[in-house]
């Protein structure tokens, strides 16, 4: 959960770094947050025919800048411009490619968009 609030706390930062860390757990609870809404929605009626949900609308609207901004830091973090995101509106091929980068490891050291956030932590916990 803290790596949702860090997330969250760095609303609409689109410059730095994320690790693989930070992106993901934000993913894994915002689909689990996600989940909750449609459920809730589901059960007290409010999604109109199957469709999406008032709370889930709601939810998913207020979450689209941090979401964007942790996916292009998480880019930088592995050296591409937050631009790359705009693969995914390529059919099939764009979506893989941006869960590649997603994936990897992020480069060591210092690369264009800052100091990795990864030896940022290992020398913190060596202090």
């Amino acid at each position: 959960m803290n790596w949702y609030l860090t997330a969250l706390k760095k609303y609409a930062t689109f410059t730095g770094r994320a690790r693989r860390k930070e992106y993901w757990m934000y993913i894994l609870f915002y689909v689990i947050i996600l989940c909750v809404l449609v459920a809730v929605d589901t059960f007290i009626g409010m999604s109109a025919g199957g469709g999406i949900g008032i709370l889930t609308l709601i939810y998913s609207l207020a979450m689209l800048i941090p979401t964007l901004a942790v996916t292009v830091r998480r880019l930088h973090d592995t050296a591409h411009s937050g631009w790359w995101i705009l693969i995914e509106l390529v059919p099939l091929v764009g979506v893989f490619i941006l869960l590649y980068f997603l994936v990897i490891d992020g480069t060591p050291g210092t690369n264009a968009y800052g100091p990795s956030p990864k030896e940022g932590e290992a020398a913190v916990a060596a202090v």
